[in-house]
């Protein structure tokens, strides 16, 4: 039995993070502390200063534990890591989870190259974004692949050009592959592209506008409009408005806007001085904190996982513990970060313009997001009321199916909705080791074994290193959703034991045209007559597991008939069917090539070039064999 009173003589005078815990040992809360006995002991002494919200979690508290750190910063990362990995009810958590994209240009290589790319690493190269839209980064990565003729090849790995890559046969590169250019001047195509992509590009929008104008007067519409269009993308990615005249600084400019129940952070990407997009963030359940706090909580959940941080923070407005988030944050990005709150000047105008960009958008947003939150929220009522759980114990929800054909190329999907939402960054798929036939049960042993084995294995690094890992297996789910009936469930709740997990397992069930009935769960069906939102979020989850499973399979099924066709030609293994595949695009491409062409491949020679041509044109070799012997045609 916890015995409150004498734990709360127990904490000590130093910093650290606690945990609240209900009655099932569920964690409620996660907090940080600069002395754990003054704060702890707030929650339980007088509780007419506290949040509606807080006061509820209070009369749930059984017990609490804490954990001891040497610092106040060391407090921080802890309970921004435990609040990600358990999620716990009572925290406000930011519902976006995003990473932005960049074009990496990789100076730091003999041949550099220009890539897109998530992952913003310390590798000496220059790093362009974040562009807030990744349809804008692909469409700027091939407008400059193009226009300046990059060869694809990764000129690093294959210094000596013996053959031309397939862009080059296209005009598409400039024959770096083969050695046609120099490596210096290579590097001035690569100074080129920097100086564009840090904003010298008036000139070549001109150039762009007057092709565009002569495509128009050649009657050529169609490539006048895609020309435009172009212009009209890249504008739009790059969005240049300056805040600074005499500054060349990186920054983020944030601000929060609080209507009623609901937050709106907006953040302004502001690069060397010039603002290149913006983005906005819902903060879930404020209720117990002060605007200065949820600034704080934004900060923190925002940077946890950035692959960036700008120099500069402009705030808004004050913030809570801004010391220890600086510290942090300058701890993090190995150089001094400094947070400021303007008072007048560019930077003040900036900071008020987002302010005004959260109020508009809350305002736009606030019906829409209201509307589908409620009808989510609705739906995981009523499906945890339809088969009799507790709606406060299910918030995160993992659906199952495998997809195969006839035992071959089988896959499993995982797809994760959290609180009636789909979590698609939360979506794995595995590809089927060790299981050989049809055997479905035995495939859902498979996946669900290295699941959960990830899972565990993932806390216990978690424990060790008070981190959290780079695989994302981490979260347990609440409640598991099976692809099938009694047997599928039966596998499931199998595999659970075997781990040691207790977590309730449903299998949707199918009538005879395919589509979702209802769920088989602890040895009978529920029906949804009563509860329609049920089965709509039933219906919805259970489509896109087997969408998930089923795309999967068709891109393995996919790739293996490609290779396929060209490994039943004699001579030609793994190392000459990817060098046909490299330079011809595809196996249909191999098939329309001459025999020249053929041999113009480094590996083919003349033998084997022979081999692929009759492959794919047997008349003809049936015609060389009746030249060859003239008794067949008698």
């Amino acid at each position: 039995m916890f015995d409150l009173e004498e734990n709360l003589k127990k904490l000590p005078n130093q910093p650290g993070v606690y945990l609240m815990k209900d009655a099932q040992e569920q964690i409620l809360y996660v907090g940080k502390a600069k002395i754990l006995k003054n704060r702890v002991r707030q929650y339980f002494r007088g509780q007419d200063g506290l949040m509606p919200k807080i006061r509820k979690m209070v009369e749930l508290v059984e017990s609490f534990e804490w954990i001891v750190t040497d610092t106040e910063v060391e407090a921080l990362i802890l309970e921004m890591n435990l609040i990600k990995k358990h999620r716990p009810k009572y925290n406000t958590m930011l519902k976006d989870d995003k990473s932005y994209p960049y074009l990496k240009v990789t100076v730091n290589e003999e041949y550099p190259r220009v890539i897109y790319t998530r992952q913003l690493l310390r590798d000496k190269a220059k790093y362009f974004g974040p562009y807030t839209a990744a349809y804008g980064a692909q469409e700027l990565l091939y407008f400059i692949q193009k226009h300046w003729k990059l060869c694809k090849i990764n000129k690093n790995q294959h210094k000596k050009g013996n053959r031309a890559c397939f862009s080059y046969h296209l005009n598409l590169c400039d024959g770096l592959c083969v050695d046609k250019i120099t490596a210096e001047q290579h590097r001035q195509k690569i100074h080129e592209i920097i100086a564009f992509l840090n904003g010298d590009r008036a000139e070549l929008f001109r150039e762009m506008e007057q092709e565009m104008k002569m495509a128009a007067e050649n009657l050529d519409f169609e490539k006048a409009a895609q020309i435009r269009d172009r212009i009209a993308l890249m504008k739009r990615t790059f969005e240049e408005q300056i805040i600074s005249r005499d500054s060349k600084q990186d920054a983020d400019v944030i601000a929060l806007e609080q209507m009623d129940d609901r937050v709106l952070a907006q953040i302004f990407f502001v690069r060397e001085g010039k603002l290149i997009g913006r983005e906005h963030f819902n903060i879930g359940d404020p209720e117990n904190l002060s605007l200065p706090e949820l600034y704080a909580v934004f900060i923190k959940q925002f940077y946890l996982g950035a692959t960036f941080i700008p120099k500069e923070i402009v705030i808004a407005e004050e913030t809570a513990d801004v010391e220890i988030l600086q510290e942090w944050l300058s701890q993090k990005k190995e150089q001094k970060v400094h947070f400021i709150l303007p008072q007048k000047g560019e930077k003040k105008k900036l900071a008020d313009l987002a302010k005004e960009n959260a109020r508009i958008s809350l305002l736009q947003m606030g019906a829409t997001i209201r509307k589908q939150e409620e009808a989510a929220q609705n739906a995981m009522k009523a499906l945890v009321q339809a088969i009799g759980l507790d709606k406060n114990e299910i918030h995160r929800i993992e659906a199952y199916d495998i997809s195969h054909i006839s035992g071959a190329y089988s896959v499993g999907s995982m797809v994760v909705f959290i609180d009636g939402k789909a979590k698609n960054s939360d979506y794995r798929k595995f590809r089927i080791k060790e299981v050989r036939g049809v055997d479905d049960y035995a495939q859902l042993t498979e996946i669900l074994r290295r699941r959960f084995a990830r899972a565990l294995e993932e806390q216990k690094q978690f424990l060790l290193k008070n981190d959290l890992p780079a695989g994302k297996f981490i979260s347990l789910p609440d409640l598991i959703l099976m692809d099938g009936g009694k047997g599928q469930v039966g596998v499931a709740e199998q595999v659970l034991a075997e781990f040691g997990l207790n977590i309730p397992v449903c299998g949707m069930v199918k009538d005879d045209t395919h589509s979702t009935r209802g769920l088989f769960f602890q040895g009978q069906e529920y029906q949804f007559e009563q509860f329609p939102e049920a089965f709509r979020l039933v219906t919805r989850i259970q489509d896109e597991a087997h969408r998930f499973a089923i795309t999967y399979h068709r891109k393995l099924r996919q790739e293996h008939q490609v290779k396929s066709i060209l490994d039943e030609i004699p001579g030609v293994g793994a190392a000459r069917r990817k060098a046909l595949l490299q330079h011809f695009g595809s196996a249909e491409k191999v098939g329309q090539a001459t025999m020249e062409e053929l041999m113009a491949v480094g590996t083919i020679n003349k033998r084997v070039a022979e081999a692929v041509y009759l492959f794919f044109h047997p008349e003809e070799k049936k015609e060389s064999e009746s030249e060859m012997n003239p008794l067949l045609n008698q």
